[in-house]
């Protein structure tokens, strides 16, 4: 007995022993260490790509399955049409039946917000400009062009361009169409005031640095010695009875009588541009320009003391009372044209002028 168990504990010891190198040589193989990851602490092994096989039924074995091109571009397609379609998917039901609302969307619905806000403010601000500008037009109507004799401008002109075609159709395709249109409108309207105010102040600062010049041509005297008895005012401007056919016509100026070869004086600085005689009208006759839209015509003249193209100052003497063309006696028929429409002389002179002060207001013989 003690033989057998002798023999036992050898055999158990070998076996001990095989299993011993067999455990080591085991562990070699599976966790055999490349010397560059053992020098490095904490290295990581790689992940070995698993492997997938495919049964061939000709060869009866197992063989690595391999994806062909055309394999995987078709599988690459198959998942990007579920990828965008999954997306659309998504997005249709994110929006339209959830009701809600990308971030970029709100993100553009808070800016269009922002930039509606600003508009309106620049709304106000046109409108408080506008109403400047309209205090302007009145002030430049009825104070500024007045004052140099120049007509004023109508509404019409200073609205010129505004209405008809609706040429702010395309701005009601967009979000917020109504302050847009309203911008636009109110944008080109005070451009077009602002140009024609501009345009007018334009003038009349070229005649303000003209004022000394523009006040010696104003037609501002008499074109007689009104002070003296022997001149009589004897028809004035507008409708009157017409001494030759009876009815109403229109009178374009002023008659002044007095005896034959009564001096006639130039009332403003100016070019005679005209000299003629007018058998059924005018007779014999002096048109003076002044510049500055003025012109003044003489008529029913003896004769005439200057020539076309003759600058005169005023006071000068230009011609002679007579009683030539359409006239029932001596007298001189005077006009003042402003801006080729005959206006009432006795707007730009004073009627009671006495022969004295006359003489201070004529210039001497040159």
């Amino acid at each position: 007995m003690a033989g057998s168990d002798g023999k036992k504990q050898s055999f158990l010891r070998r076996d001990a022993v095989i299993i011993r190198k067999v455990y080591e040589i085991g562990i070699n193989l599976v966790f055999n260490i490349d010397e560059k990851f053992a020098r490095n602490k904490g290295a990581f092994l790689p992940m070995v790509k698993q492997k997938r096989y495919k049964f061939n039924h000709e060869t009866l074995a197992y063989e690595i399955h391999k994806l062909t091109l055309k394999d995987r571009f078709s599988k690459g397609f198959v998942f990007f049409l579920l990828s965008l379609a999954l997306s659309v998917g998504y997005y249709f039901i994110y929006t339209k039946y959830l009701n809600l609302e990308t971030p970029k969307t709100l993100s553009l619905k808070r800016s269009n917000g922002e930039l509606a806000n600003r508009l309106e403010l620049i709304n106000r601000r046109f409108e408080s400009a506008n109403k400047t500008l309209v205090t302007l037009q009145m002030r430049d109507n009825y104070v500024y062009r007045p004052i140099f004799g120049m007509d004023e401008i109508p509404q019409d002109v200073r609205n010129a361009g505004f209405g008809g075609v609706d040429r702010y159709s395309h701005l009601q395709s967009f979000e917020h169409s109504g302050i847009l249109s309203r911008t636009a409108i109110n944008l080109d309207v005070l451009y077009k005031k602002t140009f024609v105010q501009t345009k007018s102040f334009d003038d009349l600062s070229l005649l303000a640095k003209n004022a000394d010049e523009m006040t010696l041509c104003v037609p501002a005297i008499p074109p007689l010695n009104i002070g003296s008895s022997r001149i009589r005012f004897s028809s004035s401007f507008g409708y009157r009875k017409d001494p030759f056919h009876g009815d109403y016509r229109m009178h374009t100026g002023v008659d002044l009588s007095g005896p034959q070869g009564e001096t006639i004086y130039a009332t403003g600085n100016g070019r005679v541009i005209d000299i003629g005689f007018d058998f059924f009208g005018y007779g014999n006759f002096i048109l003076i320009d002044h510049g500055f839209g003025y012109k003044t015509r003489y008529a029913h003249l003896k004769s005439s003391l200057v020539t076309i193209g003759r600058v005169v100052k005023r006071g000068e003497e230009i011609g002679l009372m007579g009683n030539t063309g359409r006239s029932k006696g001596p007298h001189l028929h005077y006009e003042v044209i402003y801006r080729n429409r005959p206006v009432n002389p006795l707007n730009y002179y004073n009627r009671d002028v006495n022969e004295e002060e006359f003489r201070s207001l004529i210039s001497p013989k040159s």
